[in-house]
């Protein structure tokens, strides 16, 4: 046999090795090409909330992107507003069904509407002296029938429909007006504790005998089961990162807008100082807020 048909021959039964040799190191590179491009998203939940809108988009755009591995949500926050809060609820709620675990890491304070957007996460990260729960209804109404007197000033009020008026700061609420306020509570207070109990996948009971507006520390809360670990921001980071998989080196990437910062500061620091003062401004109606 010549030469030239002896390494056609070899070169032929070699081949299939060196074929499967260089795919493997393609799958390779690419493996830790699309590794290497792997982030965590960050979201921040800070003060009051009053709206949901820019927490929702932050969270649905981290979800549909290929390039985020996880997300960890960061909570130091009051509660808020009955709507945005179950809005935010909702969009954590979606992370149960997809492959990317959601990570809570609560701050000072994660209380009442900020406990209820953390109950559905993967994992719950709190500090022991965090303030947490809270899980509650409160509507507080403002009332000026006496300061109206004082002043000399009359309200008349026309209306359509027996419990039009009913939160009038100007007249005192009548006993049938606190039964239809108190039924609406309730109800809001009943949709809080199922939310909870079905985020964290506990039955409904066991959540309703903690549903009495207390607050615990995140101490407290590890022993019945409102949180799932003691850490703090830094630990929630190691292990999201640990669980996707990700070198301590993969980048934390946010994705707010930018608001006016010198706003922000004055109505948070104002809220600090006050603390009924978001109550005397808020939208009328019940509130998971700390109070």
């Amino acid at each position: 046999m010549k030469k030239f048909q002896k390494i056609l021959i070899i070169a032929i039964l070699l081949l299939p090795i060196i074929l499967g040799a260089i795919l493997t190191n393609n799958q390779s590179a690419e493996s830790f090409s699309s590794a290497a491009l792997k982030k965590i998203g960050l979201v921040r939940v800070e003060g009051v909330i009053e709206q949901g809108d820019e927490v929702i988009r932050q969270l649905r755009s981290f979800r549909m992107d290929n390039s985020i591995a996880g997300v960890l949500l960061r909570i130091d926050s009051p509660g808020g507003a009955v709507a945005p809060s179950q809005e935010i609820y909702s969009e954590v709620l979606n992370y149960q069904t997809c492959k990317k675990p959601l990570i809570v890491t609560m701050g000072t304070v994660a209380a009442s509407g900020g406990y209820y957007i953390a109950s559905p996460s993967q994992k719950i990260f709190a500090d022991p002296g965090t303030l947490t729960g809270s899980i509650g209804v409160i509507m507080t109404l403002p009332r000026f029938e006496e300061l109206t007197k004082k002043v000399g000033v009359e309200m008349r009020t026309f209306k359509a429909g027996k419990f039009k008026d009913i939160t009038s700061p100007y007249r005192s609420v009548t006993q049938p007006e606190q039964t239809v306020l108190q039924d609406m509570l309730d109800d809001t207070h009943d949709q809080f504790i199922g939310d909870v109990a079905k985020g964290r996948k506990l039955p409904f009971d066991t959540i309703k005998a903690l549903a009495d507006g207390r607050v615990f520390t995140g101490r407290q809360a590890l022993k019945v089961h409102l949180v799932d670990t003691l850490g703090g921001y830094q630990d929630a980071v190691a292990y999201i990162k640990h669980i996707t998989g990700l070198s301590d080196k993969a980048k934390i990437v946010e994705r707010s807008e930018k608001g006016s910062f010198l706003r922000e500061w004055l109505v948070e620091e104002a809220i600090k100082a006050f603390p009924n003062l978001y109550m005397l401004t808020a939208k009328p109606g019940p509130q998971f807020l700390m109070n």
